[in-house]
């Protein structure tokens, strides 16, 4: 049976191997690296962070800077194809909807503060129609009552026929 492809950071590491003897504390980030990639922390976590990479070796992060272990974790770090823990994508994932959740949150307010200007607009319309109401029936009352004493004053014309 073929053994399984390798991830990139084994591949690395195993180029460092190569070309120079690794120390004990070179050994414990690289098996730090390995369980924080895999999503097997023991200590933090889980994000793929220097940080947590020397809490997970247990080392302080002046031995980390100081490890040429340090230069392969940094391109490591930086590349997209290096495997993120699966608690690190779904911190991201709801990075990404905290961001999505806000912004319908401000599309929505944004909405509703419109929604309430063009009603204030319509109201204000209505105000100004019912008070043209209100003097439109105000003339015809007093039209009405000019036309009734007119026609007490009138006198019908006798019929022709």
């Amino acid at each position: 049976m073929p053994d399984p492809p390798l991830q990139p950071h084994h591949d690395a590491f195993r180029r460092l191997a190569d070309s120079r003897p690794l120390s004990e504390l070179d050994r414990r980030l690289i098996d730090a690296f390995d369980r924080l990639a895999g999503g097997r922390s023991e200590t933090i976590d889980g994000a793929l962070t220097v940080t947590n990479l020397c809490a997970e070796a247990r080392v302080s992060r002046a031995s980390y800077y100081r490890s040429p272990v340090a230069a392969v974790v940094k391109t490591l770090l930086a590349s997209d194809q290096t495997p993120r823990p699966e608690v690190e994508q779904l911190r991201q994932r709801v990075r990404e909807l905290d961001k999505a959740g806000k912004e319908q949150r401000r599309r929505h307010a944004q909405e509703v503060g419109d929604l309430k200007a063009a009603a204030a607009v319509y109201a204000n319309q209505v105000q100004v129609l019912a008070l043209r109401n209100a003097e439109l029936e105000a003339d015809n009352r007093r039209l009405v009552a000019q036309l009734a004493q007119v026609e007490a004053a009138v006198i019908p014309m006798a019929d022709r026929t």
